[in-house]
C-alpha cells in the first residue's frame, strides 16, 4: 500500500513535471513581450532563490547552507550554465524563434550528453549512440531551414542554449556539490539571476516599468513561483524516488506541451516541416532513454 502511494506521487509530480517544464517556454514568450530578456530572467531567478532561501533557513536553519568553498563555486558554475547560459539563451532566442521551435530544440540536451560521456570515455551503447545520430538529424533539419518562421540567430543561439544547460547537467553529476540540494539550488539561481542581471547591463537592457504590461507581469510570476519552485521541487524528489530514465522522459513530452500550447495561445503556426523534424528528435531522445533504462534496470 505504501509502495502504490509512492507510485501514484511519482506520476503526479512527473506529470507536473511534463506540463510545467513545456509551459514555461510559453511563459518566457509572454514575458518578453514587455520585458527585455535578460533582465525577465535575472529577476526570476533572483526572486526564486530569496523565497527558497528564507524557507529553507525557517524549515532548517544556517545548517542548511553549510558548504566549502569548493562546493560553493562549482555550484556558482553549474547555475552560471544552467540560468545564465541555458535559460538567458532561451529567452533571447524566443525574440526570434516560436516557443514551440525553441522547446524542439532545447529537446536535443539529452543528446548532447550522451556525447560528453563519450569524450570521458563512458562508452554509451551502440543504440544509445544511434538515437543521438537520429536526433541530431532532427535538429539538422530544422536548423537548415532557418526555423521555418524565425531565422537562423535564434536557431544558432538555441543551440547554444542547450549546449550550455548539458554541460551544466554533466558538471552537476560530477563535481563536488552542496550537500543539500535545495541550498545548492538556491546558490544556482542567485548566481545564475546575478549573471543574467550582469548580461543585461553589458547588451544596454532599460526595464521600463510603465511599459510592462500586466500580462507580461503575471507570466513573470508564474516562472517565479510554478517554473522555478513547484516544478523544480518537484523535479528534486523525483530524482531521489524515481529511475533517472523515468524522470529523463521530460526531455520529449516538454515539447510537445510547448508546441500545443504556443498554438493554443499565442496563434504560432506550426509547418509541416517543424512537426517531422520535432518527430525526429523526440524519436531520438525516446531511444537514448529507453535504451539507457534497460541498462539500469
Amino acid at each position: 500500500m505504501q509502495r502504490d502511494g509512492r507510485d501514484i506521487r511519482v506520476w503526479v509530480l512527473l506529470t507536473t513535471v511534463y506540463i510545467v517544464w513545456g509551459s514555461t517556454y510559453l511563459g518566457i514568450g509572454i514575458v518578453i513581450e514587455t520585458m527585455p530578456p535578460f533582465v525577465s530572467g535575472g529577476l526570476r531567478f533572483v526572486v526564486a532563490a530569496a523565497i527558497l532561501g528564507v524557507f529553507l533557513l525557517v524549515k532548517s536553519g544556517p545548517q542548511a547552507f553549510r558548504m566549502n568553498r569548493r562546493e560553493f563555486l562549482d555550484a556558482a558554475l553549474v547555475g552560471l550554465l544552467l540560468l545564465t547560459g541555458g535559460n538567458g539563451m532561451v529567452a533571447v532566442a524566443e525574440q526570434h524563434i516560436s516557443t514551440g521551435l525553441a522547446a524542439l530544440l532545447v529537446a536535443s540536451t539529452p543528446l548532447w550528453l550522451v556525447i560528453m560521456r563519450t569524450v570521458f570515455r563512458d562508452r554509451p551503447h551502440v543504440l544509445t549512440l544511434t538515437g543521438v545520430l537520429i536526433g541530431f538529424l532532427g535538429v539538422a533539419g530544422i536548423s537548415l531551414t532557418g526555423g521555418a518562421s524565425g531565422g537562423t540567430v535564434g536557431v544558432v543561439v538555441i543551440l547554444l542554449a542547450s549546449f550550455s544547460w548539458a554541460v551544466g547537467s554533466f558538471m552537476s553529476g560530477r563535481a563536488p556539490m552542496p550537500k543539500n540540494p535545495f541550498a545548492a539550488s538556491t546558490v544556482e539561481m542567485v548566481v545564475g539571476g546575478a549573471g543574467l542581471l550582469a548580461c543585461s547591463g553589458l547588451a544596454g537592457e532599460h526595464l521600463v516599468l510603465s511599459e510592462v504590461s500586466g500580462r507580461s507581469w503575471l507570466a513573470l510570476a508564474y516562472l517565479i513561483v510554478v517554473g522555478s519552485l513547484v516544478g523544480f521541487t518537484s523535479y528534486v524528489w523525483l530524482l531521489g524516488n524515481a529511475p533517472i530514465s523515468l524522470v529523463s522522459t521530460y526531455a520529449y513530452v516538454n515539447p510537445v506541451v510547448a508546441v500545443a500550447l504556443g498554438m493554443i495561445i499565442l496563434g504560432e503556426t506550426v509547418t509541416a516541416m517543424m512537426v517531422a523534424a520535432g518527430l525526429v528528435i523526440v524519436a531520438g531522445v525516446a531511444l537514448v532513454v529507453s535504451t539507457e533504462r534497460k541498462r539500469v534496470s
